[in-house]
């Protein structure tokens, strides 16, 4: 575990047992066997061109790193791409994103990821899940954590009676209120899911910030109302720039890190998947 200040780990849940972890102890690129990269310009109208690049292991955490960089867009004029990434002429932003997409996914357990933020306009970064089953948003999404705009998030999504929007079950925090002190985002601070088969819990540093109750999520487009929260997730952890969400980059201090200690993930004894 890095030397940083901040919180201490969690105790592990009783009967649990620690079934799939990454403790970012090896220098280098991320573990290929754990994780995979989103590459280009992806959603949201986002500015960062995501590339394996901006990430890289180091003194015991892994490190996404955003930058001003320019470059021509491959892509441009792509008819493969949407508005407005095709139209981009030049990449003037990179990032990344990792993924357990395809290597690793999860029904249920404890999730736990120590990890350190800048809390500055223009940064999103994001601690997220989303469902192996089907289309967005009916697969579900858990939003551990994400930042923009001075909050902290912790948010629900499952598909509503029109396709492609999703119902949003949303907690917003500002981090003045988190902090106490103007240094909580140089600190590392220790988020956690607690999902079983009843309810979803989101927490940070041991506060619960938001929780879903599941008999209470169907969703409308799929037939017979299925619970997407009762099938397989699986783990991105990235850093956006820009968009209506993050806001402007104009002032926005890059580079800039997000940074992440550990992930670790616990399961009932005799119930793991």
């Amino acid at each position: 575990m890095a030397a940083d200040t901040g919180p201490d780990p969690l105790l592990r849940p009783p009967g649990y047992a620690l079934v799939w972890s990454d403790e970012f102890d090896r220098e280098g690129a991320p573990d290929p066997a754990k994780w995979t990269f989103e590459r280009g310009f992806v959603r949201n109208g986002e500015m960062q061109w995501y590339q394996p690049d901006n990430a890289r292991v180091a003194d015991g955490r892994l490190i996404i790193e955003g930058r001003r960089e320019r470059k021509p867009n491959p892509q441009f004029g792509s008819p493969t791409l949407k508005p407005p990434f095709r139209e981009r002429k030049s990449i003037n932003f990179t990032s990344a994103s990792l993924s357990t997409k395809g290597l690793q996914s999860w029904t249920y357990g404890r999730f736990e990821i120590r990890a350190k933020l800048v809390a500055e306009q223009g940064l999103w970064p994001a601690l997220w899940f989303v469902g192996t089953d089907g289309r967005w948003p009916a697969c579900g999404e858990i939003d551990l954590m994400e930042f923009y705009q001075g909050h902290i998030l912790a948010n629900f999504a499952w598909a509503s009676r029109v396709p492609g929007h999703p119902v949003w079950n949303s907690v917003r925090i500002p981090v003045a209120e988190l902090a106490g002190n103007p240094g909580w985002d140089e600190k590392f601070h220790i988020w956690t899911m607690d999902w079983d088969e009843r309810r979803i819990s989101l927490g940070l540093d041991g506060r619960e910030i938001n929780r879903l109750d599941l008999a209470k999520v169907r969703n409308r487009e799929a037939p017979g109302g299925i619970n997407p929260f009762h099938k397989p997730q699986y783990l991105i952890m990235n850093l956006a720039l820009g968009s209506a969400k993050g806001g402007p980059l104009r002032d926005t201090q890059l580079p800039s890190r997000f940074e992440v200690d550990y992930v670790r993930v616990y399961q009932r004894k005799g119930a793991i998947r």
